[in-house]
Protein backbone atom coordinates (compact mmCIF):
# COMPACT_ATOMS: atom_id res chain seq x y z
CA UNK A 1 0.00 0.00 0.00
CA UNK A 2 1.19 3.36 -0.79
CA UNK A 3 0.85 6.21 1.39
CA UNK A 4 2.26 9.86 2.40
CA UNK A 5 3.33 10.70 5.70
CA UNK A 6 4.78 13.54 7.46
CA UNK A 7 7.34 12.26 9.50
CA UNK A 8 9.73 14.60 11.30
CA UNK A 9 13.27 13.81 9.85
CA UNK A 10 15.02 13.31 13.16
CA UNK A 11 12.83 10.23 14.02
CA UNK A 12 13.29 8.80 10.92
CA UNK A 13 16.88 9.03 10.99
CA UNK A 14 16.48 7.19 14.79
CA UNK A 15 14.36 4.44 13.28
CA UNK A 16 17.02 3.76 10.28
CA UNK A 17 20.14 3.98 12.55
CA UNK A 18 17.91 1.51 15.41
CA UNK A 19 16.92 -0.90 12.79
CA UNK A 20 20.17 -1.30 11.13
CA UNK A 21 17.19 -1.09 7.64
CA UNK A 22 19.34 0.42 4.32
CA UNK A 23 16.17 2.37 3.27
CA UNK A 24 13.41 4.25 4.95
CA UNK A 25 10.89 2.14 3.29
CA UNK A 26 12.29 -0.58 5.37
CA UNK A 27 13.49 0.47 8.17
CA UNK A 28 9.09 1.72 8.64
CA UNK A 29 8.27 -1.64 8.05
CA UNK A 30 10.60 -2.77 10.54
CA UNK A 31 9.29 -0.78 13.24
CA UNK A 32 5.79 -1.18 11.89
CA UNK A 33 6.52 -4.57 12.16
CA UNK A 34 7.85 -4.83 15.85
CA UNK A 35 5.51 -2.34 17.11
CA UNK A 36 2.31 -5.09 16.09
CA UNK A 37 4.93 -7.94 17.38
CA UNK A 38 5.00 -6.08 20.95
CA UNK A 39 1.18 -5.03 20.85
CA UNK A 40 0.36 -8.83 20.84
CA UNK A 41 2.89 -10.20 23.29
CA UNK A 42 1.64 -7.48 25.94
CA UNK A 43 -2.08 -8.77 24.89
CA UNK A 44 -0.40 -12.57 25.42
CA UNK A 45 1.45 -11.26 29.00
CA UNK A 46 -2.19 -9.97 30.45
CA UNK A 47 -3.43 -13.28 29.72
CA UNK A 48 -1.77 -15.54 32.57
CA UNK A 49 -4.49 -16.41 35.43
CA UNK A 50 -7.49 -16.28 33.08
CA UNK A 51 -6.95 -19.80 31.79
CA UNK A 52 -5.52 -23.04 32.97
CA UNK A 53 -2.65 -25.05 32.19
CA UNK A 54 -1.38 -28.55 33.28
CA UNK A 55 1.56 -29.45 33.57
CA UNK A 56 1.95 -32.65 32.15
CA UNK A 57 6.02 -32.65 30.85
CA UNK A 58 6.79 -35.27 33.61
CA UNK A 59 4.29 -37.80 32.27
CA UNK A 60 5.11 -36.87 28.49
CA UNK A 61 9.04 -37.73 29.55
CA UNK A 62 7.71 -41.03 31.49
CA UNK A 63 5.69 -42.19 27.96
CA UNK A 64 8.54 -41.36 26.27
CA UNK A 65 11.39 -43.13 28.21
CA UNK A 66 8.89 -46.25 28.59
CA UNK A 67 8.99 -45.94 24.39
CA UNK A 68 12.36 -46.26 24.16
CA UNK A 69 13.18 -48.70 26.72
CA UNK A 70 10.21 -50.85 25.05
CA UNK A 71 8.41 -51.05 28.16
CA UNK A 72 4.57 -51.28 27.81
CA UNK A 73 2.72 -48.53 28.74
CA UNK A 74 0.24 -50.05 31.66
CA UNK A 75 -3.10 -48.82 29.20
CA UNK A 76 -1.92 -51.34 26.60
CA UNK A 77 -0.18 -54.17 28.45
CA UNK A 78 -1.67 -57.31 26.33
CA UNK A 79 -2.80 -55.70 23.44
CA UNK A 80 -0.74 -55.10 20.37
CA UNK A 81 0.97 -51.28 20.93
CA UNK A 82 -0.48 -48.84 19.24
CA UNK A 83 2.14 -46.76 16.97
CA UNK A 84 3.73 -43.86 19.12
CA UNK A 85 2.30 -41.16 17.58
CA UNK A 86 -1.03 -42.31 18.23
CA UNK A 87 -0.26 -43.27 21.90
CA UNK A 88 1.09 -39.68 22.63
CA UNK A 89 -1.77 -38.10 20.94
CA UNK A 90 -4.42 -40.19 23.17
CA UNK A 91 -2.16 -39.22 26.02
CA UNK A 92 -2.43 -35.69 25.05
CA UNK A 93 -6.17 -35.82 24.60
CA UNK A 94 -7.04 -37.46 27.64
CA UNK A 95 -4.57 -34.01 29.69
CA UNK A 96 -6.42 -31.32 27.68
Amino acid sequence: MRATFDIPDDLIQDVVEITGARTKKDALRIALEEYVRSKRIEALLALPGTIDIEDVSGEMERLELEEMRGEDLSSTQGQERPHRKVRVAEHRRRYR
